[in-house]
């Protein structure tokens, strides 16, 4: 039974050599996070202000960096530089002509390829090509005209010789096909051959693209391939 009079005083729950203001460790709120060291901060200028720095945009950065020279690139001569008109405005002419300007592009690189590559077949290949296509563009002329004109109301002769027009303009086509198809393969394997012999890029072209692009998917990688010599001669003055 305690006594009259007497107070219990409870032992003072903090140590006298904690943190000052009597708080218990880890009961305060937490230290501010230190700022982070980064590229990017503002710096310090001159007269002790701040200037902001802001990064380069990714586009900005793409049109300041040159085409990477490959490594193994030495040419063993020098080679004349392919047509570089941009392929979009070789698009665009070709849209504007009714794609008369798409054959005469593909015309001059057959007869570039003709002066790195004397032994390439695809100047010959191209003029066989443009040959059937101009014949094929008759035969189908022709029987057009043939249909306009109403000779097959009377029946007969007339009959035969459009069976015969439409079956000579059939095979046409096809030879037309045929021969656009090698062209466009010999030149690709032309290309391959150059830039991986003569001039080591290390070029390589994709079938599907070659088939259905022919010499404006060329263009793309010939204007990829002058950006790059320009840059070799850049970086070898002499």
């Amino acid at each position: 039974m305690a006594s009259r009079g007497r107070i219990v005083v409870p032992p003072y729950p903090f140590k006298t050599d904690g943190p000052p203001g009597g708080q218990r460790p880890g009961s305060g709120p937490p230290p501010p996070p230190s700022a982070p060291d980064s590229s990017d901060a503002p710096r310090p200028i001159g007269n002790g202000q701040l200037k902001e720095t802001a990064p380069l945009s990714g586009r900005a950065q793409r049109a300041v960096a040159p085409p990477a020279v490959p490594g193994t690139y030495a040419p063993a001569a020098n080679y004349p530089d392919a047509p570089n008109l941009h392929w979009g405005l070789v698009l665009l002419f070709g849209f504007l002509t009714c794609f008369l300007f798409l054959v005469v592009w593909d015309l001059i690189q057959v007869l570039w390829m003709k002066k790195v590559e004397p032994a390439s077949k695809a100047f010959l290949y191209f003029m066989i090509f443009i040959g059937v296509y101009v014949l094929n563009f008759l035969f189908s002329f022709g029987r057009m005209a043939f249909l306009m004109n109403g000779h097959l109301s009377g029946g007969g002769a007339n009959s035969g010789i459009f069976v015969v027009l439409s079956g000579i303009s059939f095979l046409v086509s096809i030879g037309t096909l045929v021969m656009m198809i090698l062209y466009r393969f010999t030149m690709k394997s032309s290309l391959e051959q150059h830039f991986n012999g003569p001039e080591p890029i290390g070029l390589s072209l994709g079938g599907i693209m070659t088939f259905f692009f022919g010499g404006l998917y060329f263009q793309y990688h010939l204007n990829r391939i002058n950006e790059i010599k320009q840059a070799y001669r850049l970086s070898h003055p002499y």
